[in-house]
């Protein structure tokens, strides 16, 4: 009894397995992985609350407790979540509209967007909906992840260069830098150029030493010993010491319904951007990962962020690499970041007081040119035009439209494309080749020779209400030569059909009869045999009709045209 109560509880907190099957060895690199996370996430997290229209330690605060919750109920050895550049484009896109930036009804707002989300997630993981992550494709993941990249980059030019830029559109913003570039303040320019070069050669030739870090703390002695933020040097200003007490979030119903529908687009966009990284670094380490349970995993971070007075959280690239190349080897790295950035929140926020606002610029323009993935696009032009298109079209609806309604576009684009591929299945005409038993497509074998009077046909798809006209208007195009006189149906690739396709088959059926030819099947699935045999339009027990392959119905075809 004991037993089975504590497998159903690691089942669903599969962290306490390591209570049991922790190894000692492993503490020095979980240790070292989980300060060098922190490194990263201590700058991060600061930054990219300005990207969410936050006070800076609310950054810190969705580091802390969510790691937490990951490192308990995730199933992934390497992934780190916390504050991602996309997802807060995403929040303050909600919330503009909703309060003003900054002010108290927005941070309460942004608590509210995180309960949501959490509860969200943790309902589609209990309903095992852990497989839409397939439902945006790679390509227009892509997409909208570089178009992102470049509304980040927008967002942050008047910060990087020291003078105000009113907020907007892509364009807007892109209008408004140009027509106030005399406006430079040059020591916030030399901070952030600076800043930004340090960063990308430390990544590009020490990538092992946490460049952001490094590049804070060089802005904060600056801004101490040389007075800079008395010669016009925008820094981050007071910045609480503490960790916030945990609060539960009063829900206006005025905002619910807003806040519910927005969820679902920052659920679907933040799941299948941490999926894309836990399962490659699941698969680069050799172990499975359970897509429901980090489902509930982000779930429950994205609860305890809120609780705690943080913001969404999703799966963190950088920071899972990091953890990666350090060798972490098991969700305690989460723990020991964690309790890193609670000393630091504790501690040491008077010296962040001082950090150049140009410099927390700096460190997002780095990481958001680390978002464009102009290598797999460029694969998606060489290997298929139209998915190119569709990752151009949605970084465009990005950058035009807005986050949240790309969101929306991204996903209409993705089941556009699913139902285009699906409404015309690709289908193969069979023939038979000298030395091989089975049949093979005639257009990939030149020696596969067609049978006279018999065509041999496999249709490549499920047989569905949207796509069962066109799969008659196929069949009867391909028998519109007179000397056909058998059609035979190699269905091992159906493997679904619905009652509009038995319909459709059973019409087809007909039709090819009056015009005397004969349809057999081969092959056929039992989900598939069943439904049409309850539908009258064939019968199981007929021999003549359904063959188990499809040399066994040529055979027969062939017996009854004396070849």
């Amino acid at each position: 009894m004991e037993y089975s109560i504590l497998n159903k509880l690691t089942s669903w907190i599969p962290g306490l397995q390591l209570f049991g099957k922790y190894e000692k060895s492993w503490l020095p690199k979980d240790l070292a992985a989980g300060l060098s996370v922190a490194a990263i996430a201590l700058p991060v997290g600061i930054a990219y609350s300005d990207l969410a229209g936050l006070p800076p330690v609310t950054g810190l605060y969705s580091c802390i407790l969510p790691m937490v919750a990951y490192a308990l109920f995730g199933t992934s050895r390497q992934m780190i979540v916390g504050p991602d550049s996309a997802t807060c484009i995403l929040i303050a896109s909600v919330l503009a509209p909703l309060a003003a930036t900054g002010s108290e009804e927005y941070q309460l707002l942004s608590v509210m967007l995180a309960v949501t989300v959490g509860l969200l997630c943790v309902a589609a993981g209990i309903m095992k909906l852990g497989f839409i992550a397939r439902f945006l494709s790679k390509p227009i993941l892509t997409g909208y992840i570089n178009g992102l990249a470049l509304s980040i980059i927008a967002g942050q030019l008047g910060k990087f260069f020291g003078f105000k830029i009113e907020s907007g559109g892509f364009f807007k913003v892109i209008y408004g830098f140009f027509s106030g570039i005399e406006k430079t303040h040059i020591a916030t320019l030399l901070i952030a150029v600076s800043t930004f070069i340090f960063i990308r050669i430390f990544k590009k030739y020490f990538r092992k030493i946490p460049a952001p870090l490094l590049a804070v703390i060089g802005g904060i002695c600056a801004v101490i010993f040389f007075g800079l933020d008395s010669s016009g040097v925008q820094i981050v200003g007071s910045v609480p010491s503490g960790f916030p007490g945990l609060i539960i979030p009063e829900i206006e119903l005025g905002n619910v319904g807003t806040l519910v529908s927005s969820s679902l687009g920052i659920v679907l966009i933040s799941y299948c951007s941490a999926m894309l990284t836990d399962k490659s670094f699941a698969v680069k380490n050799g172990y499975k990962i359970d897509p429901d349970r980090e489902f509930i995993a982000l779930g429950f971070s994205n609860i305890f962020s809120g609780l705690s007075q943080g913001f969404v959280v999703s799966g963190a690239d950088s920071r899972t690499a990091v953890n990666d190349s350090m060798g972490g080897k098991t969700q305690l790295v989460s723990v020991f970041g964690a309790a890193t950035i609670l000393a630091v929140v504790l501690f040491f926020t008077d010296y962040l007081t001082y950090l150049p606002v140009a410099t927390l610029s700096a460190v997002i323009i780095s990481a958001s040119i680390g978002l464009f993935n102009f290598t797999y696009l460029k694969k998606i032009y060489l290997v298929s035009r139209t998915e190119f298109f569709l990752a151009v079209v949605t970084s465009l609806s990005v950058i035009t439209i807005g986050v949240i309604p790309a969101v929306l576009l991204a996903i209409g684009l993705t089941f556009i494309e699913l139902i285009k591929k699906t409404s015309k299945p690709h289908s193969i005409i069979l023939g038979k080749v000298e030395g091989m038993k089975s049949y093979q497509d005639v257009n990939e074998f030149e020696n596969a020779e067609r049978i006279p009077e018999i065509l041999i046909l496999r249709f490549e798809g499920p047989l569905l209400f949207f796509n069962a006209d066109y799969f008659r208007d196929h069949i009867i195009q391909e028998t519109s030569d007179s000397q056909i006189k058998f059609l035979i149906l190699d269905t091992s690739s159906m493997v679904r059909i619905d009652i509009s396709g038995a319909d459709i088959l059973g019409e087809m059926i007909d039709e090819l009869s009056a015009r005397g030819v004969e349809v057999k099947f081969a092959r056929m699935k039992p989900r598939v045999r069943n439904l049409l045999e309850r539908s009258g339009i064939i019968d199981a027990s007929d021999s003549n009709v359904l063959f188990e392959s499809v040399n066994e119905s040529v055979e027969f075809c062939k017996g009854r045209l004396n070849l």
